[in-house]
């Protein structure tokens, strides 16, 4: 596998998703088309969406991206937040861990707070602002068997 990038989609905020995302990881968004950029409007978005984001990126680490759309469409009219989508997050440190986590929670809700578990020296789980889950985790000094 080359590679893995998670890819959310959002109602419409998007792009103030991911200003909030590249404060916490401390980037800077890579890519960012709307709607409108495609010749012709060969999405076949309505006018109404074609200020929306077709597509975003942002770095999070070596060869790593976030990416994201805004939802248009009858995709728009069955979107729902779902619960099933984590984001996980290795670090290189607990205090990155820690700095990840409580910025990621901030307006959010922590579904579990950093602590040692049976695979990583600090891991938690929390549910940021915008409704996505992120398992944030330092391995550490725990080497787990199975």
């Amino acid at each position: 596998m080359k590679s893995v990038n998670p890819y959310l989609n959002f109602r419409g905020n998007t792009l103030e998703a991911f200003t909030f995302y590249a404060s916490v990881f401390g980037t800077e968004i890579q890519d960012k088309v709307h709607y409108r950029d495609f010749p012709d409007n060969a999405m076949g978005v309505d006018e109404a969406d074609l200020d929306k984001l077709a597509h975003i990126a942002l770095p999070l680490g070596s060869g790593t991206l976030l990416m994201a759309t805004d939802v248009v469409g009858a995709y728009a009219e069955d979107f729902t937040v779902g619960n099933n989508v984590f984001i996980t997050l290795e670090t290189d440190s607990a205090s990155e861990a820690t700095q990840l986590f409580d910025a990621l929670v901030q307006a959010g809700t922590p579904a579990m707070p950093l602590q040692r578990t049976d695979w990583a020296e600090s891991y938690g789980i929390c549910i940021d602002q915008f409704g996505v889950q992120w398992m944030i985790m330092y391995t550490g000094d725990v080497v787990a068997g199975c």
